[in-house]
């Protein structure tokens, strides 16, 4: 799609005030039924989100189930949003998302837009929201609000509660990304490379297979490749991490550095997160302020072997947060290890938890 076009639709986005109608029951639309859109259905049926009338909109008709519920989903047409109250955009990192096309026809129509894609996390109008951390911003929207990626969702969620208590000055990341945050075809990959090596008995870890949805083999292997190479040859995962953050901190002094890896996971992203503090926390201190951070589950028992690791979190709706250490070598410096479902907090759940806000659920 040519600049020029989007920057346009853009817009239009930001010239529309919404002043939200609060009501018993909405009609809500989930738009797109990937992995992040059937999380997104799941989560608003399992927190009983009061929906008046469901929409699901994908390319094309079908009928989808998920866990038993059976879905009518409807293709797309901006005619489609008529009566909508809230469009949530399921979205597809690295590509241009539904929302460009379909979020400007959906505001007229009166539905307030909550994109998960990528394409309006960084414009200045457009709040970008984890609401464990800037819930306020949610109030700023003109129609449409933005969900982060999901690897900055679970670091701010992390960073924020010790920001608030000593400050940061520094932060150095290195994300562990599972395959279904490429999507379905980059979970079936993994899959499929997996069995042919197993297949073969182990007799190399080199493995063929036609569905190449990662630009690497990632099965018994990883990849520091996450995204396209960019300014400073950073990849453009890397520059959210810094980006997003500074955004919903609302702070864009802090020194953000990032290395983000592909890992043979299929749902579960880790973080090996560095923090410099602006003064002094000690790891019992910093232990005890996000045990009572929302959204937040501290699983740090290093004499049993006890510490978050994705295959417990699946399924999960906490960011969970071990290995608290401090740096030997430096007054100042704490180490965390981060780990959340990406499907969940890192998606689906973090819309669903900003259209709470939005209708007052929370507060």
């Amino acid at each position: 799609m040519k600049k020029s076009k989007i920057k346009n639709q853009k817009s239009k986005l930001q010239s529309k005030n919404k002043n939200f109608q609060k009501k018993e029951k909405y009609n809500v639309a989930v738009v797109g039924v990937g992995a992040v859109g059937i999380e997104m259905l799941r989560c608003l049926r399992q927190r009983n989100f009061p929906v008046k009338e469901l929409q699901v909109f994908a390319r094309s008709n079908r009928t989808i189930e998920v866990d038993r519920e059976t879905y009518a989903v409807k293709s797309i047409s901006p005619e489609a949003f008529k009566g909508i109250d809230i469009a949530l955009f399921a979205g597809t990192e690295g590509e241009k998302g539904a929302a460009l096309t379909y979020a400007p026809e959906a505001i007229k129509k009166g539905a307030v837009v909550i994109d998960n894609g990528a394409d309006f996390r960084m414009d200045p109008k457009v709040p970008l929201v984890v609401p464990e951390v800037n819930p306020k911003d949610i109030k700023k929207h003109t129609g449409i609000i933005a969900n982060p990626n999901c690897s900055t969702i679970q670091l701010v969620i992390a960073l924020w509660p010790i920001y608030n208590k000593v400050g940061i000055k520094r932060v150095i990341v290195t994300t562990l990304q599972a395959s279904s945050g490429a999507g379905r075809q980059a979970v079936e990959q993994l899959k499929e490379e997996t069995v042919f090596i197993v297949s073969s008995g182990f007799n190399s870890v080199h493995a063929k297979t036609e569905n190449m949805a990662m630009p690497q083999q990632l099965a018994y292997n990883i990849f520091p490749h996450i995204g396209g190479f960019s300014k400073h040859d950073y990849t453009s995962e890397e520059w959210k991490l810094v980006n997003e953050t500074r955004k919903i901190m609302h702070d864009s002094k802090i020194k953000i550095s990032a290395t983000t890896v592909r890992v043979p996971v299929r749902t579960g992203h880790s973080e090996s997160i560095y923090i410099e503090t602006s003064r002094p926390i000690s790891p019992g201190k910093a232990r005890s302020i996000l045990s009572k951070a929302p959204g937040i589950s501290v699983i740090d028992d290093i004499k049993n072997n006890v510490y978050p690791m994705p295959k417990d979190a699946e399924g999960k709706d906490e960011v969970f947060v071990g290995r608290i250490r401090k740096d030997p070598f430096i007054k100042n410096g704490l180490w965390l290890w981060v780990v959340s479902d990406n499907l969940r907090k890192g998606a689906a759940l973090n819309a669903v938890q900003i259209a709470e806000y939005l209708i007052g659920l929370k507060k």
